[in-house]
């Protein structure tokens, strides 16, 4: 897969839907309930909805704050630089910080709804390197997707899991899958894999491996040699790192070649 220039309104409409989704997911919750645990080892969720600001801050072109941070779930710069964000607001209360959540996300809107039409394709640094700034945006639309199932999972409570904004953000889970199935699963030269998601984001995912790489293809050129199938939240919380396979077993199948399946859906974790 190649990097592509998404949509602008799709993304902008996308996003502004998310954050409020987000807002909504918090709103209604007292000091106890916002320092909650969320799926992210370390993290509340008042700390996931301060990374949510911290980013979106960075982009809007903030400092980053001056302080030192250590932890054991930090693991590389990036997230030590998530985490002076983080460490910078745990001092507000959890209604200053949904205030400041909006303030930042409206002037990240006024923003974006400003760039001249040349921005929005131009490469720019992201944390997948250099890719269209409105690719760069389709990304924040995944973690902050992403971060809403944190929330929810901390929290204890279901949200629609499907949409716009989950097809969209998915599309980031797709992307960088062929490394998943070599370098995770360890499929060997020659290997034909299909990933069943059955929803509520319906996919249908072949993969291709051809020496050392594999690739998306929309049809392969003979049997699976292994069809591993899932529902899209599961597939989600894998991809991110959220869960282990283990702890789901009899929510998904395998058939075919079960030694591979089973190493594929215990590789699939790419984010960061």
């Amino acid at each position: 897969m190649t990097d592509t220039v998404p949509d602008r309104t799709v993304i902008t409409t996308a996003l502004s839907d998310q954050w409020d989704t987000l807002t909504r997911l918090v709103g209604g919750l007292d000091e106890d309930g916002w320092r909650t645990p969320s799926a992210l080892p370390g993290w509340t969720v008042f700390d996931v909805l301060a990374h949510v600001i911290g980013t979106e801050s960075l982009l809007a072109g903030e400092p980053v704050p001056d302080i030192e941070v250590a932890g054991e779930h930090i693991h590389n710069e990036i997230g030590a630089l998530n985490e002076k964000w983080i460490r910078s607001l745990r001092p507000l209360s959890g209604a200053q910080l949904l205030a400041h959540f909006h303030e930042v996300t409206t002037r990240r809107l006024k923003q974006l709804a400003e760039l001249a039409p040349g921005q929005w394709a131009e490469n720019v640094p992201s944390p997948v390197g250099m890719t269209p700034y409105g690719r760069f945006m389709r990304i924040r639309l995944f973690d902050c997707w992403m971060h809403g199932l944190d929330i929810a999972d901390g929290l204890g409570v279901r949200i629609d899991e499907g949409g716009l904004r989950a097809e969209t953000a998915f599309t980031e889970l797709v992307f960088g899958i062929g490394r998943a199935v070599v370098k995770g699963g360890g499929a060997q030269d020659g290997a034909r894999i299909t990933f069943e998601i059955t929803g509520p984001v319906v996919r249908t995912l072949h993969i291709a491996v051809v020496g050392s790489r594999a690739n998306p293809v929309e049809n392969l050129d003979g049997p699976a040699d292994v069809v591993l199938t899932l529902s899209s939240g599961l597939f989600a919380r894998l991809r991110g790192g959220r869960t282990k396979a283990d702890a789901h077993m009899g929510e998904f199948t395998l058939a075919g070649d079960i030694e591979l399946g089973n190493r594929l859906v215990r590789g699939l974790t790419f984010t960061i």
